[in-house]
């Protein structure tokens, strides 16, 4: 599911909403979300997953055409830490997939 496909769901749903209005309430969602990301802090939401970030250590990497030795900084990356409902849910649609015999992954949204 890509950006627009959220912003076209939301404004399906929400018929009171324009396009634009639904738009500008994913674009306005996902950048306080990286704001408060940036800031340091930990976002929940509840029954999808918890978003942090982690610190990686600055250290020696190889490059792998080379082999030489590279220094690696160290970085802050976003972490993802799905919610038990979110994994119940995917983990209870893998099961019916493989009971149905299908191997492809759908992208269902309710």
């Amino acid at each position: 599911m890509t950006r627009s496909d959220l912003v076209e769901i939301l404004a399906a749903q929400f018929p009171q909403l324009t396009h634009r209005d639904a738009e500008l309430s994913v674009k306005t969602i996902l950048d306080a979300l990286a704001q408060a990301l940036d800031d340091g802090h930990r976002v929940e939401i509840r029954g999808f997953g918890s978003f942090s970030v982690s610190h990686r250590s600055a250290r020696i990497g190889r490059n792998p055409r080379s082999g030489e030795q590279v220094a690696v900084p160290e970085k802050r990356i976003p972490h993802f830490k799905p919610g038990k409902t979110l994994r119940e849910l995917v983990d209870y649609q893998a099961e019916e997939r493989k009971v149905d015999g299908r191997n492809q992954p759908e992208n269902v949204v309710d």
